[in-house]
């Protein structure tokens, strides 16, 4: 399979701050909040955050949110909207979770809203999620159940991603890289191609 072609979500960053995807984002930042003990002083790094929806809605409640994504027309996106709605302690940084040095800082928290099935190496991932986080450290990781492959019926974004992820094996791949704690909660449903798909929240910490 290729790589994400990052150009792909350049084209949908205009309208990616669309009223449903406002409302999931707020959603499971509410969700993260009653899983991990976060404070004023917690350092958040989003990963694959498209235009910082979950990122800007955690950054009153926590210290500081890296929004981080491969695309440089969602990140371009992310800085208008922090600027818009004055959010100070949030900022961008282009980082592509599978191709790039992970970054010097470390963080207390990592999460993601649908982009880990748009990651074909899910353990090599979960790894470097692993990395940039603090000892005691938490992840929250927002994603789709496994699902048949009709999620994504365009032909260019069908090919670069996965059908959702078994919690299961999704779990003991978190254990591999070394997280404790693993636990999953339904978090969010979407309703699209005459059906409904469920969306999990995976939390887990590096101990």
């Amino acid at each position: 399979m290729p790589l994400p072609d990052p150009h792909l979500f350049d084209a949908k960053a205009a309208d990616w701050d669309s009223p449903v995807h406002v409302e999931r984002a707020i959603a499971i930042a509410r969700s993260i909040r009653s899983a991990v003990p976060v404070t004023g002083a917690t350092r958040v790094i989003e990963v694959g955050a498209g235009t910082g929806l979950l990122g800007r809605a955690l950054a009153p409640h926590v210290g500081s949110v890296l929004i981080t994504d491969p695309s440089t027309g969602m990140l371009r996106a992310a800085d208008e909207a922090l600027t818009a709605n004055g959010i100070a302690n949030a900022r961008t940084r282009r980082f592509d979770l599978e191709a790039d040095p992970v970054p010097g800082e470390r963080f207390d928290l990592a999460v993601s809203l649908m982009a880990l099935h748009h990651v074909l190496d899910t353990d090599a991932a979960l790894a470097r999620l692993a990395a940039m986080l603090e000892p005691g450290g938490w992840l929250a990781v927002a994603d789709l159940d496994a699902e048949d492959g009709s999620f994504h019926v365009d032909p260019e974004e069908r090919a670069i991603v996965l059908p959702g992820h078994d919690r299961d094996q999704l779990g003991a791949r978190a254990v591999a890289a070394g997280f404790v704690d693993v636990t999953f909660s339904d978090v969010w449903q979407i309703p699209k191609n005459d059906r409904v798909y469920q969306v999990f929240l995976l939390v887990a910490r590096r101990p």
